[in-house]
Formats: structure tokens, sequence, C-alpha cells
């Protein structure tokens, strides 16, 4: 099978980020007549600077691992359109399943709250990416190169979801066509997934298609304004802070908590909030006391 050369398209794409950047700024302050947090935005693009410098070595270790796996595939699918067209759908199913379970456990949190962390919504905030989830969350994309297809490829579209993205963290895009907003991800279920309204919890995982959430009952439309960032926010600037805050959280947890061995090891694994002696509050119960406070107010 001939493997034709790809580039780096996230690498190329860094110039069209740092232009489209700037004109959002212009427009947020000219047009929406908004102040523009410039320390929150600084933040979020070291953080992704720091990604691109970590992807220089973990992206090797990935394709490495899919290589492995790729000897032991069940077809050969050549690099054809036809191949491209089935990988589009089946990388973004592995995504949104990757994005699901980094809602649902503690673990995989840990690296994801980096990018949910700004309390501000723009495509500054698409940049703010983790630095430690790219060594342990390739796993969810492990099948693809079982089942044949070349890792090159499995790759190359992972960073073709990962642009998709981008357009969608902003504020000055309302709604697209409704046959858009019925298939596609959009502004509108991107802001919906990044806020902290309980309505909103946990909603949206998309990649490219809402087609995942709409099927397996996590879609959520648009209907309140989003509040945005964490529902309790970590108030800094810092970027070591926002990359690790989580994990020590997280081991803090599981090393000081007076409860069994068993129970400890579960804070790997529960949702966030979750406690072992059942006083933590769960995305599932602040959508559940939202829900009874607005029977109340019928």
């Amino acid at each position: 099978m001939q493997i034709p050369e790809i580039p780096n398209l996230v690498h190329y794409a860094i110039p069209f980020f740092i232009l489209t950047v700037i004109i959002e700024i212009i427009l947020t302050v000219k047009v929406k007549l908004e102040d523009y947090e410039f320390k929150d935005a600084a933040t979020s693009i070291t953080m992704g600077l720091g990604n691109v410098f970590i992807g220089l070595f973990t992206k090797g270790l990935i394709f490495g691992v899919f290589l492995f796996l790729y000897q032991y595939r069940l077809f050969t699918i050549p690099f054809t359109w036809w191949a491209w067209f089935i990988l589009l759908f089946a990388e973004d199913f592995a995504y949104y399943w990757n994005h699901r379970i980094a809602h649902e456990s503690r673990l995989f949190w840990a690296s994801h709250v980096v990018h949910h962390s700004s309390t501000k919504y723009n495509l500054s905030t698409a940049l703010r990416q983790t630095w430690s989830g790219s060594f342990y969350t390739f796993i969810f994309w492990a099948p693809l190169a079982i089942i044949g297809f070349h890792p090159l490829m499995i790759v190359t579209q992972i960073s073709i979801s990962l642009l998709y993205q981008y357009w969608i963290h902003t504020e000055l895009i309302d709604k697209m066509p409704k046959w858009f907003e019925a298939v596609f991800n959009t502004p509108s279920h991107h802001r919906v997934h990044h806020a902290t309204n309980p309505l909103y919890l946990d909603r949206n995982h998309a990649g490219i298609f809402i087609i995942w959430d709409k099927l397996f009952g996590t879609f959520e439309p648009e209907i309140e304004k989003p509040v945005y960032g964490l529902v309790k926010n970590i108030n800094t600037y810092n970027p070591i802070k926002v990359a690790f805050i989580e994990w020590y959280n997280m081991f803090n947890d599981v090393f000081t908590s007076k409860t069994t061995l068993g129970k400890r090891f579960l804070y790997f694994f529960k949702p966030p909030g979750w406690k072992h002696d059942g006083t933590g509050k769960l995305s599932i119960h602040l959508r559940k006391e939202w829900e009874e406070n607005k029977k109340g107010e019928v």
C-alpha cells in the first residue's frame, strides 16, 4: 500500500489561529463594545503553545503505539476517498466517547479540565489545551488501528477534528442554518458544552457531528445565556496551576481521604465532585436541583 506524505496540519494552521484571534479581538471591542480579557487569552495561548511543544514528543509515542496495534489489524484499509469518509465518522465517534468519559471520570477530567478552566469563551479558549492528556487519552482511538486504518490516517483525522473545533469557540456567531445545526457541532452547541449552567452540565460532547449527542442522550440546545468556566473556578492565570491543579486535587483526595483503600482508588474513576462519604455533588445532582427549582417556580 502506498503511503502518502501528509504534513502536520495543526502547525500549518498556527498563523490562521493568530490572525483570527486578532480579528475577533477587534470585533469584540469595536462591534460588540465589550472588554477583552487579555490575561485570560494569554494563558490560553500559553497552554496551546505548551500543548504543541509536548506534542512534538507524544505524537511519536502515539504513532508508535498505533503502528504496533496496526500489525494485528482486522483489515487493510487503503488511502482512498471512501476510507477517509468512513474514518471521518469513525474518528468522530471515538472522539465523542473520549470527550464524554473526560467529563464522567476524574482521571480523564484531570487533563481535560484545562480546556474548561477559562471563564471566557472566544477563539483563544480553543487554544487552551491540556499538557498531560496526550500521554494516555489516545487509547480511545486505538481500536481504529486494530480495525485497519493506517496510523497516519488516524492522526491526520484527529488533527482535522481539532481544526474544525477551533471556529466553534466564539460568541460572535449566533446560530448556523437549521440543517447545519441539526447535523454538525456549532458555536451554539459548543457554548452549551462550556457552560456551568446546571441545565448545560456534561452536554454536547460532539467533535464534528452533533448526531452522537442526539443518539446517546447528551444533547442540549442553547436556550439560556451560558455562564462559562467551572462549577468551582480555579481563579488563576498561572499556566502551571491551570495544567496541574486538578491532578494535585485528585491525588490529594486519594492519599488523604479517611476511608478504605478501595474507596480512595475510586477517586480516579468516579465523576468530578464525587466524595466517598456521599457529600459530593455531581452534575446530575446539580441538574436535578435546577429542575426541581424550576418546577417550584411554576
